[in-house]
């Protein structure tokens, strides 16, 4: 068994974009979410057999709270439009931290300071965030 590693999602290396007429998972809504609203430092981490909460855990920063807040909102709407229902969303008031439970995608949008402090990519084994 090899260990999965967190998969970087810009740079063209997020899942490729659906066919033509088949429906977008919720996975690649939250990335596309993501990359059109241009989130900075993205990182999935599969969690599934690892842990029940998700199948992915995706991580992002957002270069102020607003940006952060405005991202966390249009991926809620994303995700209803492409119908998987409503999300619950956590922080959103201060925007510092913004948590985004879709359900079988967890979400975190953090400014990049408070990204580095609590870094999740480490707790999760992954490695330090922001690292180049």
């Amino acid at each position: 068994m090899t260990s999965a590693q967190p998969q970087p999602a810009d740079a063209g290396a997020a899942t490729p974009a659906p066919s033509a007429g088949a429906p977008a998972s919720l996975f690649e809504v939250v990335l596309q979410s993501l990359d059109d609203d241009q989130a900075q430092d993205v990182v999935s981490i599969p969690l599934e057999g690892k842990s029940s909460i998700a199948d992915y855990m995706v991580i992002g920063s957002g270069r102020s709270t607003r940006q952060v807040a405005a991202m966390a909102q249009k991926l809620a709407e994303r995700v209803k439009q492409a119908g998987y229902g409503h999300v619950r969303i956590e922080g959103l008031p201060a925007a510092d931290w913004v948590l985004i439970d879709a359900g079988d995608v967890v979400v975190h949008l953090f400014r990049p300071e408070v990204r580095s402090f609590y870094n999740l990519e480490r707790m999760w084994g992954f490695g330090d965030a922001g690292s180049a």
